[in-house]
């Protein structure tokens, strides 16, 4: 759905309003396409009827749109099924969650499954996720709900327990038991979360950690890996945090290939434990594994016959919980695991995630924020003239690290810079923008830094690359002090939402630099007026349109009477001569336009201080298809911000900045402003 400045207020105002009341926590978790599990189980009790999702229907388009849609041969054999027609005594879980209950099936999801193996290590995680007291006896209605951390909010959604099937066997994820279908059914609520199962198709481990958790992730290649990242993992563990890793595979066709060691190429394995074994003096350092499939394990040193079981106590055994059996779970030892492994990808978990008050937790801010076209979205270093125009947070690390390195004073921190909904839009084309961050230090300014500071001073820190990944993430430590965090697309003039996430050990502050409005007035109101009405300009070089002159009139006419005297008008054209020259000296090459990342500052320049999202509508309204505005468009809009900045001091009748204006008083002043109801 295209993007309009004020759907975007809209749906903002309701998040903020929702928020206060704690709509979106872990405990009051939105609805997700409005549906109410409690509400919808009632009405199908009451009707002795078993729950069909209407918005995810048992058809081709909740199967996938291109390798699982209408024209793909692998659709046309699926049936689905509820469990109850799978076998007998379905069970929503047997015997507890554990992550044996999950194998793979024809989907490629494996990172999806990795992840899941993973949560089932933390019951209190798990059954956020899978909330108990569903099952397929009491009060069955053939509707189940599980629970998403999604951007910022956790949401419930609901689902009915229909589940795509080839000759009565699940096409997708299944259990180890055939009558066991919690893990199938989680994996259908993840799909109707994106839109479909071919959505679920190819991903990291980290980004369903992160959808179950809420957490923020470290990656790290194996190859560059910190001398401490034994230290590191084990610390993780000791914090709850989940862990996954895999095997890069060059060549594409190779992808989840058997290796002569069990391993599987291009496949996420969960990271279980680590651990040490201390026997004679020796100490080795290990690490537990699963593979999603449920079968095919290392087969080398420590593996589940390996001699070395041999040589070791059976207390030592039983320590590491060592099992014989081929359930796709082995130990390893750490140098095994850096020699044949790439990456490992740790999620760290936000306080509410951990109940153990011996458990160290981390402290996080969460800023959301926005790239516009022409306005915001002013990509990477390598572009000077627009790099300074995209959002900027401030950064106050406030306290040093317990354990300092090296005796120096620094505080930890992990930035993650997330962009929204592109899997949810691979459907419509959508690929991931490929995105990045720079850290500067900054002393006490409140202000949206302008061009010459990025000028004149160079980067403290910065994300390892520029990357197409949902999310981007990296460990840094820092002196105590301010700094300002510049999340970017690669390149500019991409649009799209994102959520800037810092994880601190000590207590940290973040929040966006923006201009203060010169009245406090909501942003609404403001878009309101702006925007004015819809339409484009394409008056010619040096005539005003005659929508911009009756507002100039508009705004100039005190007595009302639908002319301007000599002392108004008089008023009127100083405003346009002072304009004009703030205009001229940003119209450098004299073409009668500007561009739209120069628009900040000219509104700077006429007196008006406006905040980010403000400037994002300005470029919406009144630049062109090549992100230009023109003299006309110029003068428009800022004779509508001068009328709205008149017309609401006017009503600040205790001079204190603040306004209070009925709803009605608010849609006459704009009606009379814009020419819009």
């Amino acid at each position: 759905m295209p993007y309009t400045p004020s759907g975007f207020f809209c749906d903002r105002l309701i998040r903020e309003r929702e928020r206060k009341d704690g709509e979106g926590s872990v405990n009051k978790p939105l609805r997700f396409s409005g549906q109410d599990f409690n509400t919808l189980k009632q009405e199908c009790l009451q009707k002795k009827t078993l729950f069909e999702d209407e918005t995810f229907p048992a058809t081709v388009e909740s199967l996938g749109y291109k390798e699982l849609g209408h024209k793909s041969n692998k659709v046309k054999n699926i049936v689905w099924k509820r469990p109850k027609d799978i076998c007998d005594n379905p069970q929503f879980i047997v015997g507890g969650a554990s992550r044996t209950d999950i194998c793979q099936g024809d989907l490629g999801d494996c990172w999806l499954l990795a992840a899941i193996a993973s949560l089932t290590l933390n019951e209190k995680l798990l059954f956020r996720v899978v909330p108990q007291e569903q099952s397929f006896s009491d009060n069955y209605a053939g509707v189940f709900h599980f629970q998403f951390w999604r951007y910022g909010d956790w949401v419930d959604v609901v689902i009915d327990d229909r589940i795509p099937t080839v000759n009565n066997q699940l096409v997708f994820t299944k259990s180890a038991e055939r009558n066991e279908f919690w893990s199938a059914l989680l994996e259908k609520a993840y799909a109707k979360l994106h839109g479909s199962y071919e959505a679920l198709k190819g991903g990291n481990t980290t980004e369903a950690m992160e959808d179950f958790t809420g957490g923020v992730t470290e990656f790290y290649e194996m190859k560059e890996a910190p001398k401490e990242l034994y230290k590191i993992m084990k610390k993780a563990l000791e914090r709850g945090s989940l862990m996954g890793c895999s095997i890069d595979s060059l060549v594409p066709a190779r992808f989840e290939t058997r290796t002569a060691t069990g391993l599987v190429k291009g496949h996420a394995y969960s990271v279980t434990a680590v651990d040490e074994n201390v026997e004679k003096e020796s100490r080795v350092r290990l690490v537990r594994l699963r593979n999603p499939w449920g079968q095919v394990e290392w087969n080398g040193p420590w593996s589940d016959n390996s001699k070395e079981w041999t040589t070791i106590s059976k207390s030592e055994k039983e320590k590491l919980q060592h099992q014989n059996e081929e359930d796709g779970e082995f130990w390893m030892s750490f140098d095994n695991f850096k020699k044949n492994y790439t990456k490992l990808e740790i999620c760290n978990l936000t306080p509410d995630a951990l109940d153990d008050d011996k458990i160290h937790k981390w402290t996080v801010s969460v800023n959301e924020g926005r790239w516009v076209r022409g306005c915001s979205a002013g990509g990477c270093r390598n572009y000077p003239d627009t790099f300074w125009t995209n959002p900027q947070y401030r950064l106050r690390l406030l306290e040093e690290d317990d354990d300092p390195e090296d005796n120096e004073v620094a505080c930890t921190f992990v930035v993650a810079l997330m962009q929204k909904n592109r899997r949810k839009e691979r459907k419509l084309g959508a690929n991931l923008f490929t995105i990045g961050f720079s850290i500067y230090e900054m002393h006490g300014n409140k202000q949206h830094m302008q061009k010459d500071f990025f000028t004149v001073n160079s980067s403290k820190a910065r994300s390892k690359a520029y990357i197409n990944l949902r999310e981007v993430s990296q460990r840094f430590r820092l002196s105590p002090g301010e700094y300002v965090i510049v999340p970017s697309t690669y390149e500019p003039h991409q649009e799209g939402e994102f959520i800037l996430r810092v994880f601190s050990e000590k207590r940290n502050t973040s929040d966006e630099l923006r201009n203060v409005l010169n009245r406090v007035v909501s942003e609404r109101e403001y878009a309101f007026a702006i925007m004015g009405c819809q339409g484009s300009y394409s008056s010619p070089k040096h005539c005003f349109s005659l929508e911009n002159c009756r507002s100039m009139i508009a705004l100039m006419d005190m007595d009302g009477t639908g002319r301007l005297n000599l002392q108004e008008f008089r008023h009127l054209w100083l405003k346009i001569k002072q304009w004009q020259g703030i205009f001229k000296h940003y119209d450098t090459e004299q073409t009668g336009c500007i561009c739209s990342y120069e628009m900040r500052n000219a509104v700077n320049d006429a007196g008006f201080r406006l905040n980010n999202q403000l400037y994002d509508i300005i470029t919406l309204r009144y630049a062109n298809e090549n992100m230009n505005i023109d003299f006309d468009s110029f003068i428009s809009c800022l004779v509508r911000l001068e009328g709205m900045f008149r017309a609401f001091q006017a009503f600040d009748q205790d001079g204190d900045g603040t306004i209070r204006l009925s709803v009605l008083e608010v849609r006459a002043g704009v009606k009379r402003l814009t020419g819009c109801s």
